[in-house]
């Protein structure tokens, strides 16, 4: 069974430069790709670890 994800882009990315995140939530993962390259590389994460991460970055 295959699960299309509904993508949207970062609110951190610019329209019209190079920096352009992907994001798409599903059950049981948060995906990550590059907008330029839909058919590339992605990554995936449990709501846990993508949590913990935007937490580190935020700095808090």
């Amino acid at each position: 069974m295959t699960t299309e994800l509904n993508w949207f882009k970062s609110s951190y990315s610019s329209n019209d430069g190079p920096d352009c995140v992907e994001v798409a939530i599903s059950v049981p993962a948060i995906h990550i790709r590059d907008s330029k390259n839909e058919d590339g590389a992605r990554l995936a994460f449990t709501g846990g670890a993508w949590s913990e991460f935007v937490e580190f970055a935020a700095g808090r």
